[in-house]
Order: C-alpha cells, then sequence, then structure tokens
C-alpha cells in the first residue's frame, strides 16, 4: 500500500534559530538591502480558497516584516499550472513567488507536457506548513456510518457510487484514488474546478462523496450538511477530534496529508532567498499565528531550502506511484 507521510514537524527552538540566522544574514546587507519595491506572490487558484485565505495573512504579515508591499495575485488555470507558469517565466529578482501546494509535483505525473520543470525552474523557499489531511465526506442520505460501511457500500454497487474533486490531479483527487486503490472498490470521479462548486454538489445530494480538506469540510460537518466517515491524516484532526483515522479505519499505514510551500524563480540571489526564508519562517511560527494556522488546519513546518529541495523530490516520486496505481492517464 502507498502510504504519504507528512514530514516531521520541526521544533519551535530548531526553527527560531534557523530564522534568525537567515534574518541575521540578510539584514548584513545593509540599509539599501532587498526589498526595495514590492513583492508579488502568485496564488494559482481562485479567491476564496484555504490557500488564499492563508496567501492573505501570510502578505499582510510579510508586508510589517519586509517594511514593503507584498501583494497576492490569483492566476488560477489548469490545476494551477497558469500561475505556476508565470512564475517560472518571471525575472529571478526575489520579487515574484509562488504559493503552492502538492498538486506543484502531481502535477508531474499529471500531465505528459509542462510548460515549465518542475524542479529544474524554481527555488524552493520553504514548505510553509503540513495539513491535517483530508476527511472523507459523504452527504447525510448516503447509508453508511463508518468507513468500512461505506466500502461496503461501493463493492455492492461497482461504478454506481460518484466521488467529486477539485480537479484532476487536485489532492482532493488523489487522496481518493489512494482510498479506492487501497480498498479495491469502484467509485467514479467528477472533477470540477474547485473546492467549493464540488463540495456545494456533495451537500446538495448531486455526488455522494468527496475527500475534502478538513479545514474545508468541518464546519460544513459540525452543521450536519455531509456526515464524516475517518481522515487521511496519521492522527486525528483537532476540528473533527470524534471522527477517526483511516488508520484507525482498518487501514494501517494509510496516510495522506497535504501540504503549503514557496517558491521563486530558479536563479534568486542568495541573500533575498535568504531574506525571504527567515521571514516566512518566523511568521509560521510566531505565537499570534497559532490561532489562524488551527483554523485552516494548517500545522507549521517551515523548512529550509535544502530541506524543502530534498522533499520535493521524495514527493515527485510518491505521487508518481499514487497516479500509476490509479492507473490515471496523463492528460
Amino acid at each position: 500500500m502507498i502510504a504519504m507521510i507528512p514530514p516531521p514537524i520541526r521544533s519551535l527552538a530548531v526553527t527560531a534559530v534557523v530564522a534568525s540566522f537567515f534574518v541575521s544574514l540578510a539584514h548584513a546587507q545593509g540599509p539599501d538591502a532587498y526589498p526595495s519595491r514590492p513583492v508579488r506572490m502568485v496564488v494559482p487558484y481562485t479567491p476564496g480558497g484555504p490557500i488564499d485565505v492563508w496567501g492573505r495573512i501570510l502578505t499582510q504579515k510579510l508586508s510589517e516584516a519586509l517594511g514593503r508591499q507584498v501583494v497576492l495575485d490569483n492566476k488560477p488555470g489548469a490545476n494551477g499550472i497558469v500561475g505556476t507558469d508565470i512564475v517560472a517565466k518571471s525575472v529571478p529578482d526575489g520579487y515574484t513567488m509562488l504559493y503552492q501546494t502538492g498538486s506543484h509535483v502531481a502535477n508531474v505525473s499529471m500531465y505528459r507536457k509542462l510548460p515549465y520543470d518542475s524542479v529544474r525552474d524554481f527555488q524552493p523557499i520553504t514548505q510553509m506548513a503540513s495539513t491535517y489531511g483530508m476527511v472523507l465526506a459523504v452527504h447525510p442520505t448516503v447509508p453508511a456510518g463508518t468507513l468500512g460501511e461505506f466500502i461496503e457500500l461501493a463493492r455492492s454497487r461497482p461504478g454506481k457510487l460518484n466521488f467529486a474533486s477539485a480537479g484532476s490531479g487536485n489532492a482532493t483527487h488523489l487522496a481518493a484514488e489512494l482510498m479506492k486503490s487501497a480498498a479495491g472498490i469502484d467509485v467514479v470521479h467528477v472533477p470540477y474546478k474547485g473546492g467549493g462548486p464540488a463540495l456545494n454538489d456533495v451537500m446538495a445530494g448531486q455526488i455522494e462523496m468527496m475527500m475534502v480538506s478538513v479545514a474545508q469540510g468541518a464546519p460544513f460537518v459540525k452543521a450536519g450538511r455531509v456526515r464524516a466517515l475517518a481522515v487521511t491524516g496519521p492522527t486525528r484532526a483537532p476540528p473533527l477530534a470524534n471522527v477517526p483515522t483511516f488508520q484507525e479505519s482498518g487501514f494501517p499505514g494509510f496516510s495522506f496529508a497535504g501540504w503549503h510551500g514557496l517558491w521563486f524563480p530558479a536563479g534568486v540571489p542568495r541573500e533575498r532567498l535568504a531574506r525571504m526564508h527567515g521571514e516566512v519562517a518566523r511568521i509560521m511560527f510566531a505565537p499570534e499565528m497559532k490561532g489562524r494556522l488551527d483554523e485552516l488546519g494548517l500545522v507549521p513546518v517551515a523548512s529550509t531550502p535544502q530541506e524543502f529541495a530534498a522533499f520535493i523530490d521524495r514527493e515527485i516520486a510518491l505521487y508518481a506511484k499514487i497516479v500509476k496505481a490509479a492507473k490515471i492517464e496523463p492528460q
């Protein structure tokens, strides 16, 4: 069974030391040090999702820390490819960066040809955070109260049940494909152009199920608009503490947790990379940010650029295995 294990959460003490070093290095550059004008942070999705919400908090905090405005720029399209390509082809001067999720590495396997190289064309800044994973949510009329009951239902109706996703190659798609492969069930994929429309159709009873992020799904679970059967992370998610994990529900080793990261285009000067990494790391572990991160289901990581680069290599290999096991044909 393929298992996606989120990276270990870095301790506050270690991260503080790393952040302090990078900030000190950057500040040593003198009064005319970077940045001297506004910085653009490209988010390759529509406004309103968890990535957009945290992105706007982050840009505000970065603007305060850097002394220059950091502007969030939504550039949606093609599962993040449109906005990602803009960053890949931008000038590597530290004034344009990408905020993306695991879709960045999944696209390597989901598409036959990308307009950029997902590794060579980018300079990793940091894996900002991991998530609590996805929650398997079903419409309340679905006759299943546990993960085991849903799997038995799906086995009794092969090809008759449907699952929604935020788009092909999105984590909401691949988490469900991983479940299908592990459980040996046939549930039909219905891709949407975003997580909001997909979840709306599940709540309306048009689609039976969806793997939705804990942060996005928890309010609707609590309101009774969908029923939560299990979460994909290795531990229970605090916003849904009564919902068991897949591992607790009979799938030992099953784990799928998303993550959020920042990249520059390749070639940004080292001192500018150091300044940006240091400020982001400090923000991620700032005590006043904990409540906001908890609300969004994000667990701070703030890895170094080198650690993030190694993590990306591992994630590309893991997503390739998931796509192959799910027999997904690249587009």
